[in-house]
């Protein structure tokens, strides 16, 4: 009785966490196509998924909001059609409008505006202590620091046209998942860039879980992140794993959501052993709180 209890009061605390703010919106067409959207909040650091229902009308639909193009596409197990759009860390407050464009079997296209209004939040700042080589790299580093960004970009800019996930997100980990996204960051008492993950900590060596399914992408030490992999999950839906000690998986490998994918460890810049456990969502780093409680299919 005790241990349901248990249960019972986690699942409140992940309730608190993940589905606080659960907001949905459905907008409709002019011939009646339904189109769904899904977020915790219109937040700068969250994401939005964006969903057409199985509807024989429909041939394709495509996104434009904030200067990007955002394809719909489809899942394998579903003929509807999503897309995920990340609202930036740094996005200010303010109304932007989104366009949905959708073109119909019949040949006709049909095109609806939705104007979004976004909060901008307000984030913690920490101060950290590390290695200084990790805060100015020494000269002979530089090199290697230029190839793994450019090399980041070009994998964050691969795109998989369909959805790759299986249901529901889960963390990666069951250590203590800490709500540090975006917190700005002073190492050595230097600025540096926000936090744009979360920080999952366990002991040295814990396995460390897919949170999705999808194609791993990298599979490498880097440079700050120390040993990382990548999985992508398709739609421009990333997820990365540093700081490993082990890295279980190689490049190429298809994985299924709950794969052992590496061992936490204390690699790159960090204070000691964690997971940094992190969310791209077409280049736009989200908090990943922010997609474990929404659905996809």
């Amino acid at each position: 009785m005790k241990k349901v209890f248990l249960i019972f009061l986690l699942f409140i605390y992940l309730n608190q966490i993940y589905l606080l703010s659960l907001h949905e919106e459905q907008l409709l067409t002019p011939s009646g196509v339904t189109v769904e959207l899904l977020c915790r909040a219109y937040e700068s650091g969250e994401v939005i998924v964006v969903t057409i229902k199985d509807d024989s009308s429909v041939k394709d639909a495509w996104i434009r909001f904030l200067g990007r193009r955002y394809a719909m596409g489809k899942s394998e197990t579903s003929s509807g059609l999503l897309a995920f759009i990340g609202l930036d860390l740094d996005l200010k407050s303010g109304s932007y409008d989104m366009e949905i464009f959708i073109d119909k079997e019949l040949g006709e296209r049909e095109h609806i505006k939705k104007q979004i209004s976004v909060l901008a939040k307000e984030f913690p700042l920490k101060k950290l202590w590390v290695d200084e080589k990790f805060v100015t790299p020494p000269p002979e580093f530089h090199e290697r620091i230029r190839r793994e960004r450019e090399f980041l970009e070009v994998i964050y800019g691969i795109s998989t046209d369909q959805w790759l996930g299986k249901g529901l997100f889960i963390l990666p980990s069951s250590g203590e998942a800490t709500p540090n996204f975006g917190e700005r960051r002073i190492y050595n008492n230097k600025p540096r860039s926000s936090h744009r993950g979360i920080d999952i900590i366990v002991p040295y060596g814990t396995p460390v879980s897919a949170a999705n399914s999808g194609k791993v992408v990298l599979a490498s030490d880097l440079y700050f992140a120390g040993k990382t992999v990548i999985i992508d999950h398709g739609m421009g839906v990333f997820t990365l794993y540093c700081h490993f000690s082990k890295i279980r998986v190689k490049r190429g490998k298809l994985v299924r959501k709950g794969e052992i994918v590496g061992e936490i460890g204390a690699t790159g810049r960090v204070t000691g052993p964690h997971l940094h456990w992190g969310v791209k969502v077409s280049g736009i780093s989200v908090n990943p709180f922010s997609i474990l409680s929404l659905t996809f299919e």
